[in-house]
């Protein structure tokens, strides 16, 4: 890829601008720019599309989403160290990158997109990338502004959002994924692929929202999930004694035996309804 854009190797860009990955910002590099080219093409077509990116780094996946046809790119970078390298694929790419030094956990995304088709693709950082997920899964209107998510996270956190009841996995994450959105795992990551490697596989899953999910309270469905996960190993009428116990059981339908494991998606919508 570095022949198709004509911009230097990833490695040549880190050593010029002094870019140590730093585990403080959750930073592990993605450098095979044939890696990033498979993420971004996990998106679908990119013609006509703005992309978000979060935590661009020295700009690996960028230039993959770019080449493959992206109409613009608005990348939230958090440390002020990747701007200069940021600001040489601008410069490559004229209007099509926007960079905006910042924090993406108190950014407003919705209020940054344009008119037109929108898609998130990111290498997270670990150490914000599920509560990230969750900000862009729970808005009160719906559906949401973005198209899909295509977004790279730790194997175990991937495994969690496509889990459905009676998967060791499934848990809150799993529930409300699985409400207002399709997932799929798309592949996996090698530690190795990352400078530096991370003690974990990675993988991207691809996240496109649902045009009719259960009507249900966003608040509401967060505290149900909440109280019965909080204590998944107790049957549903202990965990949930504060939200109503076996009354609020009752009022859904639902034994109050079973764990919170056992529980469908539907089944969650249906005590945050009667709650």
């Amino acid at each position: 890829m570095a022949a198709l854009d004509g911009l230097p190797p990833l490695r040549e860009v880190i050593q010029r601008h002094g870019l140590d990955a730093r585990k403080a910002l959750g930073q592990n590099f993605l450098l095979d720019l044939n890696l990033t080219q498979k993420v971004a093409r996990a998106a679908g077509s990119l013609d006509g599309v703005t992309v978000f990116e979060v935590g661009p780094g020295p700009g690996g996946l960028t230039r993959a989403i770019l080449a493959l046809g992206a109409a613009k790119v608005i990348a939230v970078e958090r440390d002020p160290r990747c701007l200069p390298a940021l600001a040489e694929i601008a410069d490559h790419y004229p209007g099509r990158l926007d960079v905006i030094e910042g924090d993406a956990l108190k950014t407003d995304f919705a209020a940054l997109a344009p008119e037109g088709p929108v898609k998130i693709i990111a290498n997270l950082p670990y150490n914000v990338g599920t509560q990230l997920l969750v900000n862009w899964l729970l808005p009160g209107h719906w559906p949401p502004f973005w198209q899909s998510l295509t977004l790279m996270f730790q194997k175990e956190v991937g495994q969690r959002i496509v889990a459905n009841e009676d998967d060791d996995h499934y848990g809150r994450l799993g529930v409300l994924c699985g409400w207002r959105t399709n997932a799929h795992m798309a592949f996996d990551v090698p530690p190795q692929a990352f400078t530096p490697p991370p003690k974990v596989v990675s993988t991207v899953v691809h996240l496109t929202p649902k045009e009719n999910p259960i009507l249900c309270s966003v608040d509401k469905l967060e505290r149900v999930t909440q109280a019965a996960f909080g204590q998944r190993r107790k049957m549903l009428r202990q965990s949930l004694k504060p939200l109503g116990g076996e009354a609020l059981l009752q009022k859904a339908g639902i034994d109050p035996q079973r764990r919170a494991e056992t529980l469908s998606v539907e089944e969650f919508c249906r005590l945050a309804n009667c709650l």
